[in-house]
């Protein structure tokens, strides 16, 4: 063998041995990610790409953010995706474009310095048949998009833009006189009551054409191009497919929710930085939608509207498609400003079951855990395990369960009524329209000034069942309160509320507080509705029960059990 032949070898050894080396640090990564998971998760499968590479600068893109490179972006994915996969390099530079469709075994690699800017230019954006917050409906076509593909992956570390801007509509209580004063200035068009801008007429048109939300169920589908504006698409849309890699990259600016992964499986979503301007609405950061096998690790949040969110279609469609979110790990994640840091609801008619989270930060997010539905959803959700969060500065609730969602902010506009004055105490009929939470489990939560500690609020004819929550410290305004609970379990909890009780109960049954630890010159417990039965309280944790202790007129004795 000559010379060449052997240092040919050699090289290959090498190669073969580094490849192993790095095969063997993404199994030890993903071990690590599955470690202290209380039920059995399968393996997500992961995604691998032929050694075939391509810039976009190879089919004509140029760089600057004037010219309009979609084109390119589509040959370079075609390109690879008909070699058999491989990546798509997009190099430093800003390269304006129209929507981006990904192919099955293409890897879109963002370089350092790199800025994939969306076009603010509506008619690149044809209208589709498409899921939006959980129903079927017509939307605009997503930036960046994929339907029914299989191994594919956004990676590196530069930046996708959405230009939400240019799409979004905006509430005037969102902005202070300034910011306000300088939206009217830039154009657009504001609703009756003078309180929204829109961005065009015909944005504002479809905001009309609703009934509620973000449907415009007002006109028939005929008239849909006239209030195209107002049909913002999501900036990431992978909807029926398999085996996803969203690693490295900065997503933000998006004109509806920022990244949507919709019926699909073996997701995985790490090392990313998810940005929308505070006063963004649906300005969420990522909307898991009906899909399975997914880790969701190492990313920072900083959003408009919910951070992490968890759903599964709305009433009647999502039940229809019986297509739960399912077996999901979230870990090590740092939510900042978002209606709340981590979410299952409002749409989760599907249901939502196997979910793991833990070691998050939450900072200055308005609520840190999030469970919402109402009636008319269906939908169970169930085994739910939480652990080690930590959150300051939360200025609702740190905690909080709320099957009367109407849609509103946790942080109320002037005029909106609070969630005690929605509460409808009529008993309706249990039937498939009704949700059902239960088997969630709460532990190590650690919270520094908040508003609330925790807010607990099942529906009259569908208690919240069998919530735990144990070793958690709240340094908070308010305490705890539950409404319509059954078998929920408060152990070794600390509420320091400075102008509250530490607990109130109303119409909660087999409810057991141990070592509930609060200030003395504070009343600890207070215990309302008929409904209230087998109230279980440690004896040791009062100086004098009697005082310590309210309960409501008219409830028997027999109400609460001292152990």
């Amino acid at each position: 063998m000559n010379k060449l032949a052997v240092i040919f070898c050699l090289s290959l050894i090498i190669i073969s041995c580094k490849q192993q080396e790095t095969q063997k640090v993404v199994e030890i990564n993903n071990l690590d990610i599955y470690e202290g998971v209380e039920f059995e998760m399968p393996k997500v499968k992961t995604t691998s790409f032929p050694d075939y590479t391509v810039s976009i600068r190879d089919f004509g893109a140029k760089s600057g953010g004037l010219f309009k490179n979609t084109d390119a972006f589509s040959k370079a994915i075609n390109d690879v995706n008909i070699k058999g996969g491989g990546k798509v390099i997009i190099p430093r530079g800003i390269w304006l474009t129209g929507p981006i469709t990904l192919k099955s075994n293409v890897n879109l690699h963002l370089e350092d310095g790199s800025l994939i800017l969306f076009s603010k230019d509506f008619d690149d954006y044809k209208l589709i048949k498409t899921s939006f917050e959980g129903l079927h409906t017509v939307r605009c076509i997503s930036p960046i998009n994929a339907f029914k593909v299989e191994n594919i992956a956004i990676t590196g570390s530069g930046i996708i833009d959405g230009n939400g801007d240019a799409w979004r509509p905006v509430k005037k209580g969102k902005m202070t006189t300034k910011q306000w004063q300088k939206l009217l200035n830039s154009g657009g068009t504001l609703s009756a009551d003078g309180n929204r801008w829109f961005p065009t007429e015909s944005s504002k048109k479809g905001y009309e054409s609703s009934s509620s939300f973000n449907v415009p169920d007002l006109i028939n589908d005929a008239e849909l191009e006239s209030v195209k504006d107002f049909l913002r698409p999501v900036m990431i849309s992978i909807s029926t497919s398999k085996r996803i890699l969203l690693d490295g990259p900065t997503f933000q600016n998006s004109p509806a929710w920022n990244i949507h992964p919709l019926k699909s499986e073996d997701i995985i979503i790490r090392n990313l930085d998810i940005r929308n301007p505070w006063y963004s609405q649906n300005g969420d950061g990522l909307d898991l939608d009906s899909c399975k096998n997914v880790l969701i690790y190492n990313n920072t949040f900083d959003v408009g509207d919910d951070a992490i969110c968890f759903k599964s279609g709305k009433d009647e469609d999502g039940r229809k498609l019986s297509m739960p979110t399912q077996n999901v790990i979230v870990k090590n994640n740092t939510v900042y400003h978002a209606h709340g840091g981590f979410i299952i609801g409002s749409e989760m008619s599907g249901g939502v079951n196997n979910v793991h989270v833990s070691n998050c930060t939450f900072i200055g997010t308005d609520v840190g855990l999030r469970f919402k539905s109402t009636r008319g959803r269906g939908g169970l959700v169930e085994n739910i395990y939480i652990s080690n969060i930590n959150m300051t500065k939360i200025p609702a609730e740190a905690i909080r369960f709320n099957l009367f969602y109407g849609g509103e902010s946790p942080m109320l506009d002037e005029g909106d009524k609070s969630i005690e004055e929605k509460r409808d105490q009529i008993l309706v009929e249990v039937n498939e329209e009704t949700p059902s939470f239960r088997n969630i489990f709460m532990k190590n939560i650690r919270v520094s000034n908040s508003e609330k500690a925790a807010f607990f609020m099942g529906l009259p004819e569908m208690s919240l069942k069998n919530v735990s929550l144990e070793n958690a410290v709240f340094e908070t305004k308010k305490g705890i309160t539950a409404i319509d609970v059954d078998g929920l379990t408060l152990s070794n909890i600390e509420v320091i509320a400075s102008n509250d009780h530490a607990l109130t109960i109303y119409n909660g049954k087999n409810v057991k507080v141990s070592n509930l630890t609060f200030e003395e010159s504070k009343l600890p417990i207070k215990i309302l509705g008929e409904k209230s039965e087998n109230i279980q309280l440690d004896k040791s944790n009062f100086s004098n029960e009697k005082e310590q202790i309210i309960i409501a007129k008219g409830l028997s004795e027999k109400t609460v059990i001292l152990n």
